[in-house]
């Protein structure tokens, strides 16, 4: 009797334990009894960690179904949220059908949840106890919006809104946060994909050969790199005649390794031939990196100066350069091209900012600034608002720099300007060179007369032999800012004078139109006038000298103040004092206005 008392009161314990509960979460019966079943009186809460409670053991039975009372899964202990995960998707989201939704009032009408919507939106949640929804992959993998993750949503007037629905809305596109949880949820019960079983699954021989395909890669995109080859081509095509530098240089590579061959190009599987300009780029930015670190190495904890300067790409974006200037643990001055940076637009706000970012990123301290180097800009040189004045403002001792062989280019060119003598030349000058470049069959023909008149002088004896002493050469523009381009313009033309001469004398005589034999004629008639020739002799003599200053200004250790090299000025001695650029801007306007003295 004592025996059947007991047994009564054991079955009567469990079954009271285990009386389903009836607060509106009305479960399948299918699902109520894998609860019952499963359920145990050892586990407390979400959060119990005790040993009994393995992480594959986790179920339904210890999670909240209601998704207006879960606790967050990141509160629970990391090694076990992918099995708390699981324990989720394997019921899936909580769709109750209750015969009554709870109705919200909108101004004057009355809305409430329709369950239709599960169908629509396979991945709702509904909480009885608060009457909103939730997004049930967002929830699992904690993203999207908190609306529908965390805090709920009840603003039914927003569902039926056509293609302003809410819940459309959060689905969004293909690479939506929605989207990936839902991706992430398909991996996490799909085990056999994971990337440890896939990595394992490789054999030893996929992994040298995916290791030999990188390692061409790599070695293409270094050797471009070093050569400044552009990799890409129009057409990359497997019918294209020519496929860009990068897949030439592999095809080539692979004709002479049958190894390499094998595993390159078609012969490598499609989600892995490590050639997509993707691929090239980071295999660009990881040698980029490694050779700014190794440039950060050399500054150690040294002071440094940056130069600075900016110009458009074909692409009209504003491109900021930016070099370092140090002295390294050896004592040698040295100069590193760091970094190029793209810049919405050329203030010296923006350009310190990116200034700042760079150096920031690489550790290196405004307070070790010890000068800064720009142009003339406005921008870049102005006291109050410039960029060297937003820099000292940081660190009083990086004192700006205008470069000196920029000086003096920009003082040459503008003394030249005031003597009108010198402007007519340079713009008989322009006019020739332009005349003779313009056309290629024009070229050819000065390359000819040029040559011819080579072979006369050599067999006069009035030209020496040697190697690289009779090149044939050719006609260069003078440029607007670089005094440099003046001195090599009327170089060229000295030594190609009777060639000169020769084809604009065609020209004048056998051009193709009215206003081409117009200009050929004027050309002409300017260069076979004395003053032009004494002028264009003159201009040599000086012009030798500011480009052997602009030379010795551009040298990483020069005496500023005398010029920084001993050269030998006209009629002077070697061990004399070089002239600044000051001096030699008036002296070359005083020699100019001797010289049309004298003519």
């Amino acid at each position: 009797m004592s025996h059947q008392n007991q047994a009564s009161k054991r079955a009567k314990t469990i079954d009271s334990f285990f009386k389903k509960k009836n607060d509106g979460d009305k479960l399948d019966n299918d699902k109520a009894s894998t609860f019952n079943d499963k359920a145990s009186p050892s586990i407390e809460s979400p959060h119990h960690t005790s040993p009994l409670v393995e992480p594959n053991q986790f179920d339904i039975a210890f999670l909240e179904r209601d998704p207006g009372k879960r606790i967050q899964i990141s509160e629970y202990p990391i090694n076990q949220h992918d099995e708390v995960r699981r324990a989720y998707i394997k019921v899936g989201p909580y769709q109750p059908k209750l015969s009554e939704y709870p109705r919200s009032q909108f101004g004057s009408q009355y809305r409430r949840f329709q369950y239709s919507w599960f169908s629509q939106f396979p991945w709702l949640e509904y909480s009885p106890s608060e009457d909103k929804v939730y997004c049930f992959p967002c929830f699992i993998f904690g993203n999207g919006r908190p609306a529908l993750t965390t805090e709920g949503f009840n603003n039914w007037k927003r569902v039926n809104d056509g293609k302003n629905c809410v819940f459309l809305t959060h689905v969004g596109g293909p690479s939506s946060s929605h989207n990936t949880c839902e991706g992430c949820m398909e991996d996490l019960m799909n085990p056999s994909q994971h990337v440890d079983k896939v990595i394992n699954r490789q054999s030893k021989e996929d992994i040298l050969k995916n290791r030999l395909r990188l390692k061409t890669t790599i070695e293409c995109v270094r050797w471009l790199t070093y050569q400044a080859c552009a990799f890409r081509g129009h057409d990359e095509s497997l019918d294209s005649k020519n496929r860009g530098n990068f897949i030439e240089m592999v095809k080539h590579t692979a004709k002479f390794n049958d190894e390499v061959a094998g595993v390159v190009l078609e012969n490598a599987p499609g989600n892995a031939k490590y050639t997509s300009p993707k691929i090239q780029k980071e295999i660009l930015n990881i040698l980029a990196n490694k050779v700014r670190k190794k440039i950060r190495e050399e500054v150690g904890h040294a002071a440094f100066c940056i130069l600075v300067d900016e110009s458009q790409d074909t692409s009209n974006r504003e491109q900021m350069a930016i070099v370092l200037r140090f002295v390294d643990n050896d004592g040698f001055l040295r100069e590193r091209f760091f970094d190029i940076v793209w810049v919405e637009d050329t203030t010296a706000s923006t350009l310190q900012k990116e200034i700042k970012k760079v150096l920031d990123l690489h550790e290196l301290c405004i307070d070790k600034m010890r000068g800064q180097g720009y142009d003339g800009a406005s921008n870049m040189r102005g006291a109050w608002n410039g960029l060297q004045a937003l820099f000292l403002r940081d660190c009083p001792y990086a004192y700006y720099v205008h470069c000196f062989a920029h000086q003096l280019q920009l003082a040459l060119v503008s003394a030249s300007k005031e003597v009108a003598t010198i402007w007519l030349f340079f713009s008989s000058l322009n006019s020739i060179v332009n005349v003779i470049r313009a056309s290629p069959k024009r070229h050819t023909e000065l390359q000819v007369a040029q040559s011819m008149n080579i072979v006369e002088l050599l067999i006069a004896g009035e030209r020496e032999t040697g190697r690289g002493a009779n090149q044939i050469g050719t006609l260069h523009r003078p440029g607007a800012t670089r005094w440099s381009s003046h001195y090599d313009s009327v170089c060229d033309l000295i030594e190609m004078y009777d060639a000169v001469c020769t084809v604009l004398e065609n020209i004048k005589e056998d051009g193709s139109t009215g206003s081409l034999r117009g200009e050929a004629t004027g050309g002409y008639n300017a260069i076979r006038q004395f003053e032009f020739v004494f002028i264009l002799h003159l201009l040599k003599e000086i012009m030798g000298l500011t480009d052997i200053l602009c030379r010795e200004l551009q040298h990483k250790s020069q005496d500023i103040v005398n010029g920084g090299g001993d050269f030998k000025p006209l009629g002077g001695h070697p061990h004399h004092r070089a002239f600044t650029g000051v001096e030699l801007a008036y002296g070359l306007e005083w020699a100019l206005a001797q010289g049309r003295f004298f003519l």
